[in-house]
């Protein structure tokens, strides 16, 4: 597997289930990327408004308060280009188009395979 060295980019890990964030996060800290975590879609909003830091956010699609597909098409409608790969456990057929038709620029199904993700992220922040 490719080594990914990514000291200098913060990633935001957006997962409101503590045992997949903490599985996400020592899989991304092998990277040496800077993790930070919001909780739900609008905590995720808050965090990229007020945070130019943020390189890439990975998205639960089913997520409390604000689910990942509003937080999406919000920050999409304020003119925010942030990469954006969305997760879900949703294997439906439509899903991968749904989530690319309302702004995410990828996709990967849990439970996620690390290369894959970290190819993903790589195309993106890079």
């Amino acid at each position: 597997m490719a080594e990914y060295n990514w000291k200098d980019k913060t990633i935001l890990v957006a997962e409101d289930m503590e045992m997949n964030f903490v599985l996400l996060k020592k899989t991304l800290e092998q990277t040496k990327a800077h993790i930070i975590r919001a909780k739900n879609g609008q905590e995720m909003v808050d965090i990229i408004k007020s945070n130019s830091e943020v390189d890439i956010v990975l998205l639960d699609m089913g997520m409390p308060v604000m689910d990942g597909y509003e937080a999406t098409k919000l920050l999409r409608s304020e003119g925010y280009n942030i990469p954006i790969i969305a997760q879900t456990a949703f294997a439906l057929n439509n899903e991968k188009e749904r989530v690319l038709e309302i702004g995410c620029n990828d996709y990967v199904e849990k439970p996620i395979k690390k290369e894959i993700l970290f190819e993903k992220i790589d195309r993106l922040i890079n």
